[in-house]
């Protein structure tokens, strides 16, 4: 029997009310390990030692916050090789994908770490004689962390560390697809100079663990990553609570390739934005948007690009995709290539289960021809190693078809005209743009976060995160008459 893998409960490892199995997507007869699963009383009682754990923290010196978040990071950057291999055995993405993805977590600690020297506040003087005025921000409380299974190690990272930074405390609800992550960062935080129950992890399912946790009133903000139907959900729940809430959700992101673009820049860069990580991630290209006069020498170059690309074990080298995350999502990725053939969509390539050594879930990356951008396929988020090609006669149809989305997390532009590059940099409707380079990729100290149905709430990342992880508090003083 697998060792059983507990909760951090008020600072405390135990035992849950259940254990779920998790298995490699790459090799199902590798039971990774077996998980609790979080109780409802084991929730209250981390969430009541949250508040008297945030107090004490708040109140550590600045250095010291610093020193922990350091800590953290650098013993993730140490481990990225041995984290890694597990991110990417329970998750399925490429070996050198899982290192890197840990490597950049440990990063977001470090700059964070830095951050806790900068809090720096305002002074001002008021319209009134003799009164000056003190402006800071001052931490929220207690945070509710849920992250999704794509990027387990990461988008948890750039959740916590800022939260830590700014003096609250952290009651993570990570996804039940990838707990084995999730176990491996919280071991390490739970090793530094942190009060008691600061920092929790509660393994569950949403509907019970995760709906509760945002229904508490002991809750002071959620940040969440994942879809657009679980986001309302969330939003629905916290209003009832005045909760700050902050979403990162569904997107439809577009590649426009135009017709002075470098074909094989632009290839190379639909192939990687489209099947990078499975294309299970955000920011993945999952529409090209390709000028006419380019149109047929660039799908036959992404076409042979994408029949070349080598699919296998996570783990196995010189693997270029791993297999999807689970048997549920490679169902709901084949149903949309049926849907794209369907609506008229040309399945050019790919977009089939393999058989291969080991039992896994995997699939060819698939590329649809011919299609608009009315179509399905074009319209919802597909979360799978697919990618639709649109064909568009002008620089001005392309950026129409850009910005006709619900979404609005990230878009790019394949162009070698600066004035084109540069018009299409300010008039693209997404809260990521980028120019000749793919639309997945982004930095951990600069802003991230979308428009429309991508995204909720203050941005993620950088120095913005204070936004959400703070509140701000006004102080008028009036040191009387000089004697």
């Amino acid at each position: 029997m697998s060792e059983l893998h507990k909760n951090l409960i008020a600072g405390e490892w135990l035992a849950g009310e259940s254990e779920i199995e998790n298995r490699n997507p790459s090799d199902l007869s590798d039971l990774v390990g077996v998980y609790a699963q979080a109780s409802a009383d084991q929730l209250e009682a981390t969430l009541d030692q949250a508040r008297v754990a945030q107090a004490e923290w708040a109140a550590y010196g600045l250095e010291r916050k610093q020193a922990v978040l350091n800590a953290i990071g650098n013993e993730m950057m140490a481990r990225a090789e041995e984290l890694g291999t597990l991110l990417s055995r329970e998750e399925g993405k490429p070996l050198a994908e899982g290192k890197g993805e840990v490597y950049r977590a440990g990063q977001f600690f470090t700059y964070y770490a830095a951050e806790c020297l900068r809090q720096l506040g305002e002074n001002a003087d008021s319209v009134r004689d003799g009164v000056e005025i003190d402006v800071r921000r001052e931490p929220i409380g207690t945070v509710a962390i849920i992250s999704p299974w794509n990027f387990p190690t990461a988008t948890a990272s750039w959740k916590i560390a800022p939260a830590l930074c700014y003096g609250n405390a952290v009651v993570w609800k990570p996804a039940n697809v990838t707990p084995a992550s999730a176990v491996a960062l919280a071991e390490i935080i739970d090793r530094q100079d942190i009060p008691k129950g600061l920092f929790s992890l509660v393994v569950g399912a949403g509907r019970t663990i995760g709906q509760r946790l945002v229904e508490s009133p002991k809750i002071d903000a959620i940040s969440f990553t994942g879809s657009v139907p679980v986001g309302r959900g969330i939003a629905t729940a916290a209003i009832q609570n005045f909760t700050k809430v902050q979403m990162e959700m569904g997107s439809k992101n577009a590649l426009a390739v135009m017709d002075d673009a470098d074909i094989d820049l632009a290839v190379t860069l639909a192939l990687g934005g489209a099947f990078g990580s499975t294309g299970q991630k955000c920011t993945a290209s999952s529409r090209l948007v390709v000028h006419s006069a380019v149109h047929d020498s660039f799908v036959e170059k992404l076409v042979a690009g994408a029949q070349a690309m080598k699919v296998g074990h996570a783990l196995e080298a010189g693997i270029q995709m791993g297999p999807v995350v689970s048997e549920q999502q490679l169902n709901e990725n084949l149903a949309y290539v049926d849907l794209g053939k369907s609506e008229g969509a040309e399945l050019a390539c790919g977009g089939q289960r393999l058989e291969m050594p080991t039992e896994g879930f995997y699939m060819s990356p698939g590329v649809f021809l011919n299609t608009s951008n009315d179509m399905r396929i074009n319209r919802e988020e597909m979360f799978a190693p697919l990618t639709s090609v649109i064909k568009v006669g002008s620089y001005e149809e392309a950026l129409s078809v850009v910005n006709d989305t619900n979404f609005g997390l990230t878009s790019g532009i394949v162009t070698q005209n600066l004035a084109r590059a540069t018009h299409f940099r300010r008039n693209a409707r997404t809260g990521v743009v980028t120019v000749n380079l793919p639309t997945a990729g982004t930095d951990y100290h600069v802003p991230f976060g979308g428009r429309g149905d991508s995204s909720y709430g203050p941005r993620e990342q950088g120095k913005t995160a204070a936004e959400f992880y703070t509140t701000v508090k006004t102080a008028y003083i009036s040191a009387g008459k000089p004697v």
